[in-house]
């Protein structure tokens, strides 16, 4: 397919707003096409693409910045690219370990709740107070 589309219908394609083509035109991840003299301006079936590819990567954690890097890096060797993945991956390693470590102390606070005989005090909504506001 190597139709030409509009605004409307590209956004439609790659199920986003409008809006959203024209962010990532100022943002300078796909062109603005000129616009003719009379009509709309029409975007190519590479920019489709390359919509998509930024809405993938974009599923995959990736921020703006970092889609703007790797399309930068493009024909790059592969060995940057490597290394912008590695470093991505160290931060979902990173993310991931925070979230173990926040399951287990809500689990903790969970266990405390259940076992709690006052009533008239909640361990989780302790725990969240500052230390002088705690109750002795």
């Amino acid at each position: 397919m190597n139709k030409l589309l509009t605004i409307g219908r590209l956004a439609k394609l790659v199920c986003v707003n409008v809006e959203t083509i024209r962010y990532y035109q100022h943002r300078g991840l796909i062109e603005q096409p000129t616009k003719p003299e009379q009509g709309y301006r029409t975007y190519s079936q590479k920019t489709l693409e390359r919509i998509l590819f930024i809405k993938r990567a974009q599923e995959l954690g990736f921020t703006l910045d970092e889609v703007a890097n790797l399309l930068a890096l493009g024909e790059s060797p592969c060995q940057e690219v490597q290394e912008m993945a590695g470093q991505k991956i160290a931060s979902v390693r990173a993310k991931i370990a925070d979230l173990h470590r926040l399951e287990v102390v809500l689990d903790n606070l969970l266990t405390q709740c259940r076992s709690n005989p006052d009533q008239t005090h909640c361990p989780i909504v302790e725990s969240l107070l500052p230390p002088a506001k705690k109750k002795p």
